[in-house]
């Protein structure tokens, strides 16, 4: 009965959805603010019943009822609780539910955010919102229905697949989809500010912090599946530039792009028909990725469909909203007014720089990602575009976009001093070449680009300290030498002073872990119990080879001593190859041994009937901060989240300036 109930849940969601569309457009020819609460109470109402069709589904899950077909193709009854939950969602249309209440409940965030969105812009977003909504639970219930049953119901089912029984799906997933449907926000607040005609500081600061937040939970998801593909799938990469990989990085890049541009709009009203641009590609993105993952048209192990039928529903999706959205774009963008001047030196010049790098990269990512797959629709022609082009394409703009990001720290607002800023990062510039060579010094016939990057990263983390420091220390006659005073001016600045500096600092952290990599090495074997295998500067012996029985899969197990060029021994490592029944799959379980921030990486192969076995180690100096920065990222804009001036909205202008609710004049 409950799964009966959670589709009807899911189809009066639907109906909601289409009365918080509608009431916007009726207050706004009524002038009626009663009409207008009425959206709100439908955003709200459009997350509880989506939350309880959510809710019946995990419940169908947890209880293993074969009776619903998705349970049946996606769950065993020995298969461990917490991947009956995360099964929830990896699955298709799971997934899709789980994307369409982080939809609602971001809808709902909004609807409740009285303070700081003022009530007209709040309700037209929300309308823009509730479209969005309806098209999804139309497209789950028509297509993609997680409560179609099963008659006879079987007595077991098929099980999850077994390279998604890890506890990373059920943090990946949720993180992922939090910052590919918190741009949904963003896009609906820059529809409805087309659709109103009127874009300003009030709008910048409604929209900023939804957008960081979004920024925030798409950083940590990315950095998430790149952990769990790095240790599960057994290759020992973080990066491999899958189209479903880049389907997640190019929102990020074009997000990046949008929070450094509102940034501009609302402290110089400056860049307002860039924004809303940025506004509408970045979820448009978001779009495309998840045409890429459940349409059909490629076979990862991140997709989950593999039905090209559904891929025309999310194609019309597409054109609805991308072609929508552009389309109105065209036609009111022309009329909006044009916001304040700066100085191409400035803090504000630096931001459009950033920005155009940034889109620049997105694009090659793009270009890189969707043409072998449209070449292959269209002539059957299939070509690889993998690492060698995004390398050679991406790290060029990534360098110089790097390589600005203090110099926009140190310049002033609306007109900057070059040689001051080059003055005031010359210690940090010093400090990262002295790095940069110290490391070439010490790794003399390694690689050349390793060094490069490592004093790439000790500039941006130096660069952001000595923003901090600067900006406590004071400029003029403001000026001061007194350590206590500046630790005090430091403790005072605003938290998103912080935030910004420390975000930049976690991207210094990435690239040094990433640089760091051109020192990785592998080693590969068949060894029998007791042999040996050297990498880097450690030594893997093979202690034995045993079987284990888990839940539902039986494992050989190989058991490894890890020591150093000394003959100590530094740990145990154990990794193994695992059979699931239910599934007849074998997968391999990656070991790891982590030494500070490098790590020791064993993955195991084939078993011999002499019971020797092939060895593949790994030696990855420094590969953590690859993470550990990316998290670094995320605490920085959830740092700025907290400061005071991202939960009050913008004043408003002074009545006798205020813009007409029509369509501001053109430039």
């Amino acid at each position: 009965m409950i799964v009966e109930t959670g589709h009807f849940a899911l189809a009066l969601a639907l109906a909601l959805s289409l009365v918080q569309t509608a009431m916007p457009i009726w207050a706004a020819r009524s002038n009626d603010p009663t009409l207008r609460q009425a959206t709100f109470q439908a955003a709200l109402g459009s997350f509880a019943c989506v939350l309880f069709a959510f809710a019946a589904l995990t419940w169908a899950h947890v209880t293993s009822d074969f009776s619903v077909q998705n349970v049946v193709e996606n769950s065993h009854t020995q298969k461990p609780l917490i991947y009956k939950f995360s099964g929830v969602w990896g699955n298709h249309e799971g997934s899709m539910l789980l994307w369409v209440l982080i939809l609602t409940l971001f809808g709902a965030c909004v609807a409740a955010a009285r303070n700081s969105v003022p009530p007209r812009l709040r309700a037209n977003t929300l309308g823009v919102q509730g479209l969005i909504t309806f098209v999804f639970v139309l497209f789950i219930i028509t297509t993609s229905n997680p409560f179609t049953r099963v008659v006879p119901a079987p007595l077991e089912g098929r099980d999850l697949n077994p390279l998604l029984q890890d506890p990373g799906l059920a943090i990946h997933p949720p993180l992922l989809y939090l910052g590919y449907v918190g741009f949904s926000i963003s896009f609906a607040f820059a529809v409805a500010a087309l659709i109103d005609g009127r874009i300003d500081a009030v709008w910048a600061r409604a929209v900023r912090p939804w957008t960081l937040s979004a920024w925030c939970f798409l950083t940590l998801g990315i950095a998430m599946g790149s952990y769990w593909a790095y240790y599960e799938l057994g290759w020992g990469g973080w990066w491999f530039w899958d189209p479903v990989e880049n389907a997640s990085l190019m929102p990020w890049i074009a997000g990046t792009a949008l929070l450094h541009s509102t940034v501009v709009m609302e402290k110089r009203d400056a860049l307002k028909v860039w924004t809303v641009l940025l506004a509408i590609l970045t979820f448009s993105l978001s779009l495309v990725g998840t045409f890429i993952v459940r349409s059909g048209v490629l076979t990862s192990v991140h997709s989950f469909a593999t039905d090209p039928t559904r891929g025309v529903f999310i194609l019309a999706i597409l054109v609805l909203f991308i072609g929508g959205s552009l389309t109105l774009f065209a036609w009111r963008a022309p009329l909006l007014r044009q916001g304040g001047l700066f100085a191409p030196i400035s803090r504000e010049g630096s931001l459009v720089l950033n920005n155009l790098f940034l889109v620049a990269a997105c694009a090659t990512v793009f270009v890189g990602t969707l043409y072998p797959l449209l070449l292959e629709m269209l002539t059957g022609d299939k070509i690889t575009v993998g690492p060698p082009f995004f390398n050679a394409t991406f790290i060029p703009l990534a360098i110089p976009l790097l390589l600005i990001v203090p110099f926009g720290q140190a310049l002033a607002w609306k007109r900057g001093d070059m040689l001051a800023a080059s003055q005031r990062l010359f210690f940090a510039l010093a400090l990262a070449l002295a790095v940069g060579l110290g490391v070439l010094a010490m790794s003399i016939g390694g690689p050349i680009m390793a060094p490069v990057g490592i004093g790439l990263g000790a500039y941006l983390i130096i660069g952001s300290a000595l923003e901090i420091i600067g900006r406590a220390r004071g400029y003029g006659a403001r000026r001061t030498r007194a350590p206590s005073e500046i630790a005090r001016r430091a403790i005072g600045l605003p938290r998103s002073a912080w935030g910004t500096a420390l975000a930049h600092a976690g991207v210094g952290v990435v690239v040094i872990g990433i640089a760091a990599q051109g020192w990785a090495s592998e080693g590969l074997a068949s060894i029998n119990p007791g042999g040996t295998l050297a990498v880097g500067p450690y030594e893997a012996t093979l202690d034995q080879v045993a079987p284990r029985k888990g839940p539902n899969y039986e494992e050989a197990g190989a058991f490894l001593t890890i020591r150093d060029k000394a003959g100590e021994e530094i740990g145990k490592v154990e990794t193994g190859r695992r059979f699931y029944p239910s599934r007849q799959m074998t997968v391999t379980e990656s070991g790891l041994l982590t030494v500070g921030a490098s790590q020791v990486y064993a993955s195991l192969g084939e078993v011999g009937k002499d019971g020797s076995i092939g060895l593949r180690l790994y030696y990855k100096p420094l590969v953590l901060l690859i993470w550990i920065g990316a998290v670094v990222m995320a605490l920085g804009g959830g740092l700025s989240l907290t400061d005071r001036r991202m939960r009050v909205g913008a004043p408003a202008k002074a009545k006798g300036r205020a813009l007409p609710a029509s369509v501001v004049p053109a430039e």
